[in-house]
């Protein structure tokens, strides 16, 4: 296993020592730490001992120290070697896939009696969880597998957010009507438990932390990196004190390398990286295209009498046309916390059609509005969800690493469930991963390759799960649009069960399904009342987003006038409208030749 350096970038910190408090494995690095989440969990140093470590609440660097660029410096500081640390496995994501899957690598090594097995968990958000959005389902089976005491009145560090699913509701609903129907299997609750998904994830964090993994808040991943050979070697994670423009400031810090024998991808829907690795090794050669949906989701605090702590709640139909696939969500836990949201398929034909405008209008119909009126929305957020399902799964493994969770597309769509999977899949790479590495032929060859992640992902609970579903989402694309969809799928769940021959192909990919704008009536969406529907900029403000004002902006288009000129005439600015943030917008300009000029809004 790879050997740890006296004064070693990473780990600047064990999680525990005998006395319990975080320890500095680097001090000499003191002066630069600023932050580090271990420091406000339990058992760990209290604010005058975080203080006397160098850690603070809020802004987070660890990167090492470095010669700061100067005005008059000749020499870019970019072009400076950047610092390397060699580990054993490299886990780019700190969602339930990164984690379950560092948490396993660590249980594997301390069953072994390998204590120098180094795990390290990169994750671009300040603090674990912070990017995950609240208010979800989850499906417990994977993580009693993982942490079987994970609820145990006996274990001191439990879960203690989780609110037991106490009844099941389907609506199919009108303009002003809700018709109950009857919800497919897939969608039945018992069992399951409604948690806060970002508390879910802290706390699995918290005991990755505990089993020994480095975990690394506040450290995006920009860049992979690859061996001679072509094999992934690990990632680079990005410079800082980079001004807008692209120059480096005076605060300027280069960023790190971490090599690996094996670097598992992690990063979520449509992750940067990922997206370069299957387009490097051809990882969908076999699948067919990955098609998505976007995410809209609130969590309210409502009046007491409102609450029904544990009440699951589905609906179809409004505000959605017939020939957009979609649905909503009521989940009621916690201390009368109501997570509320709607899923609006991206392959919608309509470019004048708002998924956040959609979302707006649904909290209005009466099922919503009920519960809601009177309440107190507390935040917001919107995520890109993989709707392909078992047709687009994508081989996961290549030379030097593989694909984990929701960045390989293992959300079940009929079931509004992935955490389980997502977990599931870390954990299995995991498994895969440490006899890899401890295997005489992977020492002498040196490149790992993940075979048998792939074997056991085929032979796994999430392969008979998502092929049992397979041809439900895309049933949805028959001349009967909506209606069709619901009468297949109402088949398939309860007579066919996907034992079929047959498996139904995706359309197409998302973007090919959109119409031309003068083909398709505009719609006009109804003004916020400020109470139950809102702005778009007030919902930002709800998200705790926040960047510096010179910051560079990740979002980049190759040529801003020549992207207006062919995309404003075709379908007239969907790019106001499909954005649940308002980033991308057309502002009128009387000086450009359409009239208008696209712009990104990196701080709303």
């Amino acid at each position: 296993m790879a050997a740890k350096r006296v004064l070693s970038w990473a780990p600047l910190f064990r999680p525990r020592n005998p006395t319990g408090a975080v320890r500095l494995q680097a001090p000499w690095l003191a002066p630069h730490i600023t932050s580090y989440p271990a420091a406000r969990r339990r058992g760990e140093p209290s604010g005058n001992e975080a203080g006397a470590l160098g850690i603070h609440r809020h802004a987070f660097s660890t990167t090492a120290s470095c010669r700061l660029a100067d005005v008059a410096d000749s020499l870019d500081p970019r072009q400076q070697e950047r610092e390397s640390d060699r580990v054993d496995v490299c886990i780019v994501g700190g969602g339930p896939a990164g984690l379950s899957a560092a948490i396993r690598l660590k249980q594997l090594a301390t069953a072994a009696g390998d204590e120098e097995c180094r795990v390290v968990l990169l994750e671009k958000a300040g603090e674990i969880g912070a990017h995950i959005l609240s208010g979800a389902v989850i499906e417990p089976s994977a993580i009693r597998d993982l942490i079987p005491e994970w609820l145990s009145p006996d274990n001191p560090a439990r879960f203690e957010h989780a609110t037991s699913a106490t009844s099941d509701k389907m609506r199919f609903l009108t303009a002003t009507r809700s018709i109950p129907i009857p919800a497919p299997p897939q969608m039945n609750n018992h069992g399951n438990y409604i948690v806060s998904l970002s508390q879910f994830t802290r706390w699995l964090g918290e005991r990755a932390e505990e089993a020994g993994v480095e975990v690394y808040p506040g450290f995006a991943a920009s860049e992979v990196l690859y061996h001679s050979d072509g094999s992934v070697q690990g990632v680079a994670t990005n410079d800082l004190g980079v001004a807008r423009d692209g120059h480096a400031k005076a605060t300027f810090e280069r960023g790190m390398e971490f090599h690996a024998r094996v670097t598992l991808f992690a990063e979520g829907c449509h992750g940067s990286l990922t997206k370069q690795v299957i387009k490097k090794y051809d990882l969908r050669r076999e699948s067919q295209p990955q098609t998505y949906g976007l995410g809209l989701k609130e969590v309210w605090e409502v009046p007491a009498e409102k609450f029904q702590r544990g009440a699951v709640v589905h609906s179809m139909g409004y505000p959605l046309p017939a020939d957009t696939y979609g649905g909503g969500w009521m989940y009621h836990f916690g201390e009368n916390l109501v997570s509320l949201g709607l899923v609006v398929g991206l392959d919608y034909p309509n470019p004048w059609l708002s998924p956040y405008g959609e979302f707006q209008k649904m909290k209005h119909h009466p099922l919503y509005r009920a519960v809601i009126e009177g309440g107190e929305c507390i935040s917001y957020g919107a995520r890109a969800l993989n709707e392909g399902g078992f047709q687009s799964i994508p081989k996961v493994a290549f030379p030097g690493g593989a694909l984990i969770g929701d960045t390989a597309g293992f959300l079940n769509v009929p079931k509004i469930k992935g955490t389980h999977t997502a977990m599931r899949s870390g954990m299995l790479a995991a498994e895969a991963t440490y006899s890899a590495l401890t295997s005489s032929a992977s020492r002498e060859s040196g490149t790992v390759f993940l075979y048998d992640y792939e074997d056991a992902l085929r032979a796994s609970s999430i392969w008979k799960e998502l092929k049992e579903v397979r041809n439900m989402r895309p049933a949805f694309h028959s001349p009967l649009k909506l209606y069709g969809g619901i009468l297949y799928s109402g088949l398939e769940a309860y007579v066919l069960r996907g034992r079929v021959p047959w498996t139904l192909k995706h359309a197409g990919t998302d973007a090919g399904a959109t119409r031309l704008a003068d083909e398709c009536t505009p719609i006009t969406y109804p003004k916020p009342d400020g109470k139950i529907s809102f702005d778009i900029l007030t919902s930002v403000s709800r998200t705790g987003t926040n960047h510096e004002e010179d910051q560079p902006v990740h979002l980049q288009v190759k040529d801003w006038e020549q992207h207006a000129a062919l995309e404003w005439p075709k379908y007239r600015g969907i790019e106001n409208r499909f954005c649940p943030a308002g980033v991308y917008e057309y502002v009128e300009d009387a000086d450009r030749p359409l009239g208008v000029r696209f712009q990104i809004n990196a701080q709303k």
